[in-house]
């Protein structure tokens, strides 16, 4: 049923409760499991005046590649094949594009990520995905959502 489930991840609390979910569900299906982060490109342009667009950039590459590889570890030591990728851009507009381009069969995605006040704003991440995705996507919520 799955081939490859791609997981979107920005490092957040809810994030990490759909790893646990990607990793379950490729284990099962014996599907490779593609971990994406984004760096955001708004927030590269929107970095305070006395720090460089370049350094924004190289910190949250920087802390991209922290959390890909550690969900890399986690879905080795699963014994689950992994893909880690990542990307500059829009995040809804990448995790589309990406799960297009690499023939992902299912996203499986946290419902909320780092960016609290900007999802009532501008709506979250996982909501434009949902709407826009050509695949399934899984949405996991945190315990405390309950209480909002």
């Amino acid at each position: 049923m799955y081939d490859r489930i791609l997981l979107p991840t920005d490092g957040s609390d809810c994030a990490d409760l759909a790893v646990e979910h990607a990793i379950d569900l490729a284990a099962q299906y014996d599907a490779e499991l593609h971990v994406l982060s984004v760096v955001d490109a708004r927030d590269v342009s929107h970095s305070a005046p006395a720090i460089s667009p370049e350094q924004v950039e190289q910190t949250l590459r920087e802390r991209a590649e922290a959390v890909v590889e550690e969900v890399a570890e986690r879905a080795a030591d699963a014994d689950v094949p992994v893909v880690t990728a990542i990307e500059p851009g829009i995040p809804d507009d990448v995790v589309v594009d990406y799960a297009a381009d690499h023939d992902c069969d299912l996203v499986v995605m946290g419902t909320h990520g780092r960016t609290g006040l900007e999802r009532y704003l501008l709506g979250s991440v996982t909501e434009r995905t949902v709407r826009r995705s050509d695949v399934p996507v899984l949405t996991v919520r945190s315990p405390e959502e309950g209480d909002e």
